[in-house]
């Protein structure tokens, strides 16, 4: 509709967006989210992941964790690229091309997070005590990592099926919502095996202890609970989204709450990327074999020097 149109239909002068060619103006409800992106918050996210970026990249030269790093990174990359289309919106809410970016990128970016949790518990339950898991360390590898790119893929595909539709294929609506609840599957059958792992190796050790002392050093308390944080967390994010699509895209007032996706998708995705800081294998585990080689060494060296 053109100018005059809007004014003599009663549509609030706030409500309507110049579309880039300058001739027409809509209303912000005819959009599939029906709001503006918050430019302050989707800027907030990019520098806050970029920050969280450059700190797993420290982290990962460091203890020279390079799959563990990998994932992350790329993870973090994805993030910030969906939030930029995000920007997107925010400045041509009808924005075919950041709708689709946002929509593949933040979708998907929980399942590298994921990917590199599983890597990690695979190394810890190797380092600390295989015979306690009821999985061989490498299953994590194949089942979880190989059970997340199908979910990443579903995600995917039906992400660009309805962004290719401004929100009304249903066909995309029902593969994203399959790639979506496969992942909460996916991820309440390794918490359980985590879970399993845990009270087996904790039990174990305490039997093995003397009154008084501790099963778990503090190390490897925290370095747990950040794995732990960090899988419960995308957890919780990822039964919101499926919770949000299961209205569908159209007609939905979840999907056109931007609080609630701020809060259950912009918040607990970031904090699980910081958990993992803590829950990072050179943190828990890698220092050790750091600390064994050196001392082996400086053994080496005086032996050689008593010679």
């Amino acid at each position: 509709m053109d100018s005059r149109t809007a004014k003599l239909s009663g549509i609030a002068p706030e409500n309507l967006y110049e579309l880039p060619n300058g001739s027409y103006l809509c209303p912000i409800e005819w959009t599939v989210y029906k709001y503006r992106p918050s430019l302050a918050a989707n800027a907030l996210f990019i520098a806050l992941y970029g920050v969280a970026l450059l700190l797993h990249i420290y982290l990962g030269i460091r203890w020279r964790i390079w799959g563990f790093m990998t994932f992350v990174i790329i993870g973090c990359i994805w993030s910030m690229v969906g939030y930029g289309g995000r920007v997107m919106l925010w400045i041509n809410p009808w924005s075919f091309t950041g709708f689709l970016t946002q929509m593949i990128c933040i979708t998907g970016c929980p399942v590298f997070f994921t990917a590199a949790i599983y890597i990690t518990l695979s190394r810890a339950i190797q380092f600390f005590s295989p015979e306690m898991s009821r999985l061989p360390p490498r299953a994590f590898y194949w089942i979880f990592i190989s059970s997340d790119i199908i979910c990443l893929v579903l995600q995917s595909i039906g992400g660009a099926l309805s962004s290719t539709s401004s929100g009304a294929s249903e066909t995309g609506l029902h593969v994203a919502m399959a790639g979506l609840s496969l992942q909460v599957v996916v991820l309440v059958v390794f918490c359980a095996f985590f879970a399993d792992y845990m009270i087996r190796y904790v039990k174990r050790q305490k039997s093995r202890l003397q009154p008084g002392e501790s099963a778990i050093a503090l190390r490897q308390r925290l370095f747990f609970g950040g794995l732990a944080s960090a899988i419960i967390l995308i957890l919780i994010r990822c039964c919101y989204r499926v919770n949000e699509l299961s209205e569908g895209y159209r007609n939905s007032d979840k999907v056109t709450n931007q609080g609630m996706f701020i809060g259950l998708e912009g918040v607990l995705i970031y904090l699980a990327v910081i958990s993992l800081l803590v829950g990072n294998p050179g943190f828990g585990f890698k220092h050790k074999n750091e600390r064994s080689s050196s001392r082996s060494s400086d053994c080496g060296g005086k032996s050689k020097e008593s010679s």
